[in-house]
């Protein structure tokens, strides 16, 4: 017999509603400009605290569930002061349960709470509602046994996830370094053109998201350069169809081009490059450009990527809701051009960089994702318990 089987072995308990054994209770209202300087978090409708205040409502063991927009129902757990605000308090009798192990059964039932949800346009989730969720309830010395097996699958994803962030940013940093050091030559080992000297831009043309469809002509779209390519790319994912492209007649960046994108909400990552190494051509949106040269197309992507050459688009950048970078400012850009060979060797070396930075920002999602489903496994064995004896 296993551990776990020992522990609920001949286990008694008794059922109850969770509104008779702890108190729900809602916030108070408070805004941006009734808060009072402090550090105290305030507890709303997200995930994080909403800002911060100079008073507290609460103390000690606290769980919280979000009360209204998209994270309605979201639990979370305190043990500090906290302002609750647009959520409610759930605050189990202490005589009878552990407030750690309501907190794991709650995680248990978060879809279920996030299914609470009411109210056309903002959803709600009430007390109420919630109350009338049974919870089993074995003895404290039980109760305390469970909580510390899951409190230590937690704290082992938690750490995971802390190591294998900071183990990815350590290397992010590494990699930054040696490409700023890549690009920097002492004179005579490089000649520095601007780009327009060298090669030529061209604009894509207008479509939308509604004309991509899943086969046809491959496609890049401008927003998918911020969340689905790197420095290089040969397959896209997404495409328009042969009719579109001549309709609109779209326009098409070559084998060897750099797809540099144009608008976005963030200015550190307006100008960015991807070296376009498909074997055949790839229609672009308006909000880019591709970049012809004679200059290797990773070398050139590689160095969209410098500071050195962010510091001098900032200059050329409209700002606004949504900032934006003309073709007559990239054209201005100095770019230091070694030899082939150099450009060669450059792009060799942050290849390297690039796949091992790679990996890990692939490795760590699903790391953390087989340990979140361990803890998963174990908090819903742990808190099934069988329900022929709850109190109708």
């Amino acid at each position: 017999m296993s551990y776990l089987e020992k522990i609920l072995e001949n286990a008694e308990f008794d059922w109850h509603p969770l509104g008779e054994v702890a108190e729900l209770k809602r916030g108070k209202t408070i805004t941006r400009k009734t808060k009072t300087e402090g550090n105290i978090p305030v507890i709303s409708g997200g995930q994080k605290p909403a800002y911060y205040n100079g008073d507290y409502n609460r103390d000690g063991e606290t769980i919280t569930v979000a009360g209204s927009g998209a994270y309605a129902g979201y639990i979370s757990y305190w043990n500090t002061p906290i302002f609750v605000s647009d959520a409610f308090s759930v605050k189990p009798d202490l005589s009878i349960l552990h407030t750690r192990y309501v907190y794991h059964f709650l995680l248990n039932h978060q879809y279920w709470i996030h299914n609470l949800k009411k109210g056309v346009g903002v959803p709600h989730v009430y007390p109420k509602d919630l109350a009338i969720l049974n919870i089993p309830i074995p003895s404290l010395e039980i109760q305390k046994k469970i909580v510390l097996i899951l409190d230590s699958f937690a704290e082992l994803t938690s750490e995971l996830t802390t190591e294998l962030t900071t183990e990815l940013a350590a290397r992010k940093q590494q990699y930054s370094y040696y490409r700023e050091q890549l690009f920097c030559f002492e004179e005579g080992e490089a000649d520095w053109i601007s780009l327009n000297e060298i090669g030529e831009f061209q604009r894509g043309k207008r479509f939308v998201r509604t004309d991509l469809i899943s086969e046809g002509v491959p496609t890049i779209h401008y927003g998918e350069m911020y969340t689905h390519y790197g420095t290089w790319a040969d397959k896209t994912k997404s495409f328009v169809s042969d009719e579109l492209v001549a309709k609109k007649k779209l326009r098409v960046a070559e084998k060897g081009d750099v797809v540099i994108v144009a608008a976005g909400e963030t200015i550190e990552d307006l100008g960015k490059g991807t070296a376009w190494l498909g074997d055949e051509g790839v229609v672009i949106h308006d909000a880019c450009f591709s970049y012809r040269s004679p200059l290797h197309p990773k070398y050139v992507a590689y160095f969209t990527r410098t500071r050195q050459y962010h510091d001098q688009i900032r200059k050329h950048i409209s700002s606004g809701k949504i900032s934006a970078i003309h073709s007559k400012g990239l054209s201005k850009v100095v770019i230091p051009v070694p030899s082939k060979d150099a450009q060669e060797r450059i792009v060799s070396i942050l290849d390297k960089f690039d796949v091992l930075t790679t990996s890990i920002s692939q490795d760590l999602p699903k790391e953390i994702e087989l340990r979140q489903q361990q803890y998963e496994y174990y908090r819903n064995l742990l808190l099934t318990f069988p329900k022929d004896n709850i109190e109708e």
